[in-house]
């Protein structure tokens, strides 16, 4: 019999739509674009809450997932598609925005709590445990916790764009640093791309 394939589950969060396509909160939507794009991946389809498509990189079999059941409800369409593959926690990967972080940083995090991200809290939900590894993206924060809600859902600044346009090409060309888990390596190759 052989043996049963080992996938990597890959996802980015944000809220599916045009509408919502340049914000903030969309960051991990447009670094998997990125990777997509980077490894040659084909065509998203629609399966199991989301757009997924599959494909390698650096020889590893990789899911690219991004869910449309908006932010807060993301754990449906990635507790589905990991369910149905048997993927570990342990295999997961998620790229998402990070209020504490400014924009152009990120870091490399395994498992944790959801720190007031609802996309976190709605995976922690659907999952059997957050024993997953993040790619935290920074987006900035408003300054006030009363503005967050407008400020994740607003664009970025104009004068930001080509720097985290930037950002997210650097992150797919070396995630597969990540998938080696050689994470310091990782933050490092980014932060001098």
């Amino acid at each position: 019999m052989p043996e049963p394939i080992t996938y990597t589950l890959i996802v980015g969060l944000g809220n599916p739509g045009p509408d919502y396509a340049q914000n903030r909160h969309n960051i991990g939507f447009m670094a998997i674009d990125k990777i997509a794009d980077e490894y040659g991946f084909g065509a998203f389809r629609r399966k199991y809450k989301g757009l997924m498509v599959e494909g390698k990189i650096d020889g590893r079999r990789v899911i690219l997932l991004k869910p449309e059941t908006f932010m807060n409800l993301s754990g449906a369409s990635v507790g589905e598609l990991a369910s149905f593959y048997k993927i570990p926690c342990e295999r997961i990967l998620v790229i998402h925005d990070e209020l504490d972080l400014p924009p152009g940083k990120l870091r490399v995090k395994m498992g944790g709590g959801a720190a007031g991200h609802n996309g976190l809290k709605s995976l922690d939900q659907h999952l059997p445990n957050s024993n997953y590894k993040r790619i935290r993206m920074g987006i900035g924060h408003p300054g006030d916790r009363d503005l967050v809600s407008g400020y994740v859902l607003s664009d970025f600044a104009k004068t930001e764009r080509d720097m985290i346009a930037n950002q997210c090409a650097d992150v797919a060309t070396h995630i597969g640093l990540v998938l080696d888990n050689q994470d310091e390596l990782f933050m490092t190759r980014v932060a001098a791309g």
